[in-house]
């Protein structure tokens, strides 16, 4: 059990019976009054970003969340398929659980996938990754006076803005938190 006030941002905790991680955490402390900490929590399990206010006194439960290295095999339609490199155990995640991270997922690539109690919550990306650019819009000529950028489909299917003298068939790098372009690869 850890206090409320020892909480620190993408921690995993348990409070009232439910699975959370912390996105930002905000502690107040007036003369008068206790310590109330105002945390930004996500779920795991459902994805839903919520408000949970606790006092300073609160204690929680620290979750331990077990990462697994796993390769990408491919996708099922339903499903998106995960082996075990070691044991070369195979399991299967729900595509609509994995809606963001499957804009970046490529065959054979790398991630950890991250168990709660023997349940999947989800799968750990790189901070970043490389793509190839399956199309690129023309660049506008004269429309140079400012960092012009273009559309680029990537081969994930995922869409980016890039600089003007990205082509099809460049390999970029793509940031996975929001999705922008970082550089060429």
């Amino acid at each position: 059990m850890i206090q409320s006030t020892e909480i620190k941002p993408g921690q995993c905790f348990v409070w009232d019976g439910e699975l959370y991680q912390a996105i930002t955490v905000d502690r107040n402390k007036t003369a008068m009054a206790k310590m109330k900490v105002a945390i930004k929590v996500r779920s795991p399990k459902t994805g839903v970003v919520k408000e949970l206010g606790l006092l300073g006194s609160d204690r929680v439960e620290e979750a331990n969340i077990d990462k697994r290295e796993m390769q990408y095999l491919y996708d099922a339609g339903e499903t998106l398929c995960f082996m075990d490199t070691e044991t070369y155990e195979q399991i299967e995640i729900p595509s609509d659980r994995l809606t963001w991270e499957k804009q970046f997922l490529t065959e054979s690539m790398m991630v950890k996938v991250e168990f709660y109690n023997g349940e999947i919550l989800g799968i750990e990306l790189p901070d970043k990754v490389n793509l190839k650019v399956a199309e690129a819009e023309a660049a506008v000529k004269g429309n140079t006076a400012t960092a012009a950028q273009k559309n680029a489909t990537l081969e994930t299917g995922l869409v980016i803005k890039v600089p003007l003298f990205i082509n099809t068939g460049d390999t970029v790098e793509v940031s996975t938190a929001d999705g922008k372009y970082c550089g060429r690869a």
